[in-house]
């Protein structure tokens, strides 16, 4: 089930985010960047209906139906030029309310066997348009780590540790989807009537499953930098700055991030067992939502909720979390909980 996969692959990806594997270029997104829609067992039905809607919503002129058209467009393939993801993303970025979303997206429009990801002129919008946003230096790290430029990446890195907080704009990407994957119903054929969750659960996989695919900052390159300096008392004293900005940011995976360095770098034993403590509630509810991820393929009324919490905006990690609240989940794991192994 699709649903399944994308709940679990998100899950898979917290759990091991210390050993995250190397990505095809600095800030590619993890697991199948062709998103849920391109999968062998994706019904020529749907990809039909994916076109469709990309094409009605490339006739508006604001940024976000925009961005959500060509977060639509680009698994697809043969798509007449007006229609691709670079020149819906163009499009977006020209407009007024473009905010720095925009730009991210922008990093995935690029050739990586032309050596040119993420997108250079992307990454250097991202500089000048969130500066105080510890994503984009982490990005930047990430492709400064690849070049081996040594003395850059400790430049990103404090940048990043100063930075006010940390967003990778999934949170933008949702609401995007959310707010104009309804401008079509989904065609009958789209969905199996029998299981459940109807119209909003081709939604809601569209959704949630294109939005995954959002570029990802250098976290694998971080956490490398800062275990192999663990010597340098400035560096550690940046990773510990940057863990705490991580932990209150936008994104599980980067929250993973924080209180790993958290755990390993500090020399309070108090703080690293409340680091400890704190992942093993960040696995639990990441669990927790990804079982909602796999009820709302069978049920109607969890697929239109998860759709409308995607609407209210916010970023990743509070669409988690305000998922747990209206399901009478708590944010903590009960005690003696272990973390279940995720399905292949």
């Amino acid at each position: 089930m699709r649903g399944r996969r994308v709940a679990t692959m998100a899950f898979a990806a917290l759990l091991s985010l210390p050993a995250l594997a190397a990505t095809p270029w600095p800030g590619a997104a993890k697991g199948a960047a062709k998103g849920p829609v391109a999968q062998k067992d994706q019904s020529k039905s749907l990809l039909q209906f994916q076109k469709d809607l990309a094409s009605v919503l490339a006739l508006r002129t604001e940024a976000e139906p925009l961005l959500a058209a060509a977060l639509l467009a680009r698994p697809l393939s043969g798509q007449p030029e007006t229609l691709t993801y670079h020149s819906l993303l163009e499009r977006a970025s020209r407009n007024a309310d473009a905010g720095p979303q925009v730009a991210w997206a922008q990093l995935a429009d690029c050739d990586a066997k032309a050596g040119n990801c993420p997108n250079p002129e992307a990454v250097a919008a991202l500089q000048t348009k969130a500066p105080d946003n510890a994503a984009v230096w982490l990005l930047k790290l990430g492709v400064d780590g690849h070049a081996g430029s040594q003395d850059a990446v400790r430049q990103d890195l404090s940048k990043a540790a100063n930075a006010k907080l940390y967003d990778d704009y999934l949170g933008a990407s949702l609401k995007a989807l959310a707010n104009h994957v309804s401008q079509l119903p989904p065609p009958p054929d789209t969905f199996n009537a029998l299981q459940g969750s109807g119209a909003a659960g081709v939604q809601m996989v569209l959704v949630f499953g294109l939005a995954s695919a959002q570029p990802m900052p250098g976290f694998q390159l971080t956490a490398k930098y800062c275990d192999d300096n663990k010597s340098d008392a400035s560096v550690v004293a940046d990773c510990l700055k940057l863990a705490k900005v991580l932990e209150w940011g936008s994104s599980p995976l980067g929250r993973s991030l924080g209180l790993h360095l958290r755990e390993t770098l500090s020399t309070d034993a108090s703080e690293q067992q409340a680091a400890k403590n704190a992942r093993l509630n960040l696995i639990w509810q990441m669990q927790q939502f990804a079982r909602l991820n796999v009820q709302a393929q069978g049920d109607k009324a969890t697929a239109q909720k998860l759709l409308a919490l995607a609407r209210s905006g916010g970023t990743e990690m509070s669409v988690i979390l305000a998922s747990l609240r209206a399901y009478g989940f708590p944010p903590e794991a009960p005690a003696g909980w272990e973390p279940a192994k995720v399905e292949q």
